[in-house]
């Protein structure tokens, strides 16, 4: 188990080694979530949009523009 400490302003540092391993770069945007009393990051990237694919029975243009989104993000990180 690690361990982290949380900011005054709210902060976490992610371990390197979990970074790595998750492929999570600097300014990756990740969905925080509150699952039975513990936070979820869930990192937002193509994995992600592709598992909620038709949940909101958009016949995917949703998850293509949020998709288009994330390109455009990565690409301004560059």
């Amino acid at each position: 188990m690690t361990t982290t400490i949380l900011t005054t302003k709210g902060r976490i540092v992610i371990p390197a080694d979990m970074r790595r391993h998750l492929d999570l770069k600097e300014g990756m945007r990740l969905c925080v979530l509150e699952e039975d009393g513990r936070i979820v990051l869930q990192p937002l990237n193509a994995a992600y949009f592709e598992r909620t694919a038709g949940v909101l029975r958009t016949k995917g243009k949703l998850t293509r523009a949020l998709l288009a989104e994330c390109r455009k993000d990565n690409a301004r990180e560059r």
